[in-house]
């Protein structure tokens, strides 16, 4: 008998996936959710999250 595979989340997938969850919550709380964007890499960064979440 083999052993069951194991399967590990990495640090920063944990991180995207807990965000991505936020972003859907807030979204299903308010009625009219704002994502600001000023062009810096933080706001890429959320955009490209956005993206994931409501794609």
């Amino acid at each position: 008998m083999t052993a069951p595979a194991t399967y590990q989340v990495s640090h920063l997938d944990a991180l995207e996936a807990e965000s991505i969850f936020v972003m859907r919550e807030v979204v299903a709380e308010m009625e009219r959710p704002v994502l600001l964007f000023s062009g810096g890499k933080d706001s890429i960064v959320m955009l490209r999250l956005a993206q994931k979440a409501f794609a």
